[in-house]
């Protein structure tokens, strides 16, 4: 389904298609990718703000729509997260290159997925300005830009369903694939629209019993029937609630545990610094025994 197996990144545009940014944070991930040899333009709106937006919802979908159409621009980097992107998703084009963040992005990655477009789950400016040059997202990420391959191995979680499995990646966020269900851009689209993807999910300060809600809603539309494999980030400041009787890790084990797929847990891809990128929408290899691993081919350039 995703037929183009070849990428040449010249230009990257930075815009801030959800919440509103420190601008130090865009000047020092510019610097970093210009010093890798991209060349960097920005958004009109990128350093606006609108109460928590950067911009009003108008300002922040022209910078995007003007990207996707901007020939010279190879690939959008989201500047962050945070909220805005279910405010304008309904108004978006289909995706024609790729797009670059992860957690409110993930909507975007979504409408990749349904575009035929793969996309990059992967750090932003904070991260892309901040880490070591030598730390493994920045690494990772200068690899995965340069077309190369990825190879990521980490200790095997006692809860890991083992198993192999090489299919298609799709997913992000849980609470934003969550407020997408049932809309042209949820996962019944994605899930189903590529034959049985390894979905990757990942969260941020959701309640455990909301996670427990957000993963049943999967199991029951169908969604985690119409898997290759799951892969578990991590649940950054999701605290496990006693009154659940289990850890929120177990929680997630439990809704799948009718499903013979391999389950990696404690994958280093979320809300954390060692969040390393991944391609979505293109496939991976996944692996889970004696330690977990997550093979990705590089794109030919």
């Amino acid at each position: 389904m995703f037929s183009v197996e070849s990428l040449e990144v010249k230009q990257i545009r930075i815009i801030s298609p959800s919440g509103v940014i420190d601008p130090s944070y865009i000047d020092g991930a510019s610097a970093r990718l210009r010093a890798w040899g991209f060349a960097v333009s920005e958004g009109k709106h990128v350093r606006s703000s609108w109460g928590r937006f950067a911009g009003t919802d108008e300002e922040r979908l022209s910078d995007l729509i003007e990207a996707l159409n901007d020939p010279t621009v190879d690939a959008i980097l989201c500047s962050r997260g945070g909220y805005g992107l279910q405010r304008i998703i309904d108004r978006v084009p289909a995706i024609t290159k790729p797009i670059i963040g992860f957690s409110d992005i993930t909507a975007l990655h979504q409408l990749s997925a349904i575009s035929n477009q793969f996309s990059v789950h992967g750090i932003m400016c904070k991260h892309i300005a901040t880490l070591p040059e030598d730390s493994e997202p920045i690494v990772s990420l200068r690899k995965l830009l340069a077309g190369e391959a990825l190879e990521y191995r980490w200790a095997a979680h006692p809860l890991n369903n083992p198993g192999h499995a090489c299919a298609p990646v799709v997913g992000g966020n849980l609470s934003v694939l969550y407020g997408l269900q049932a809309t042209p851009w949820g996962l019944q689209q994605s899930a189903f629209r590529i034959q049985f993807p390894i979905l990757l999910i990942e969260d941020i300060g959701e309640r455990h019993y909301h996670i427990d809600r957000m993963m049943r809603n999967l199991r029951m539309s169908g969604v985690l029937a119409h898997l290759s494999g799951l892969v578990v980030g991590q649940f950054s400041d999701c605290e496990d609630d006693p009154l659940m009787q289990q850890s929120v890790y177990e929680t997630i084990k439990e809704v799948v545990a009718d499903y013979d797929y391999p389950v990696l847990f404690n994958a280093p891809i979320g809300h954390v610094a060692h969040n390393l990128p991944l391609w979505l929408n293109r496939h991976a290899t996944i692996q889970s025994d004696t330690e977990s691993i997550l093979l990705q081919d590089g794109l030919l350039v």
